[in-house]
């Protein structure tokens, strides 16, 4: 059964001067190309989840997946279009991998590692010496339908959902943090330094 890929790029980049987070460049190239770089090799199938326009997204030839016309939920409205799209178009499939595409250096087994744990979990996340990372997550597909009535209920919060089903926690150890997540020009800076190797 194949396993998809969905990379989350509906930051609105406020401290980042308002700018199109998935757009910002890093190291000579836009964010999302390299979380396309990273998660791209480990899934049978990749798609971007974004709202605008999406021809913004055509150098990366892959489909784009507007959130669905829910209330404003933030990302869990990304995951829902997702796993609908996927029961859509790859209904063979069993898991739905998310990332950010302000994650540009999630480790290249990341989704091997995370459905070593798929016997005993509906959602599947990431852990790293900065926390629980909530969307770098494998979902079941059969979610689809507890989530869209979790968010007509009024739940947005990832953790929130996330918790009401066999939930697993995968911890990464690596140094540094490969699940840095670019918010800020301090971390944009921190992330180009790791990239170039310059102080």
């Amino acid at each position: 059964m194949p396993t998809i890929g969905l990379i989350l790029a509906g930051g609105r980049g406020s401290r980042l001067g308002h700018r199109d987070k998935a757009m910002v460049d890093l190291a000579g190239r836009p964010l999302i190309t390299h979380a396309i770089g990273r998660l791209g090799p480990q899934v049978d199938v990749l798609a971007i989840n974004a709202n605008g326009d999406p021809g913004r997204f055509d150098f990366t030839a892959l489909p784009v997946i507007p959130d669905l016309q829910e209330p404003a939920v933030g990302p869990l409205g990304g995951v829902l279009a997702g796993l609908n799209w996927v029961r859509q178009h790859h209904p063979d499939a069993a898991w739905l991998v998310t990332t950010a595409c302000d994650t540009p250096f999630i480790p290249e087994d990341m989704v091997k590692r995370l459905l070593e744990q798929g016997d005993r979990a509906d959602v599947i996340r990431a852990a790293s010496c900065g926390g629980i990372h909530h969307l770098v997550a494998a979902w079941r597909m059969d979610l689809a339908e507890p989530l869209h009535h979790a968010i007509r209920d009024g739940i947005s919060k990832v953790a929130l959902f996330a918790e009401r089903f066999r939930v697993a926690t995968v911890r990464f150890n690596e140094e540094p943090d490969p699940f840095l997540n670019i918010n800020t020009p301090d971390d944009l800076a921190a992330a180009e330094a790791r990239l170039t190797g310059r102080p």
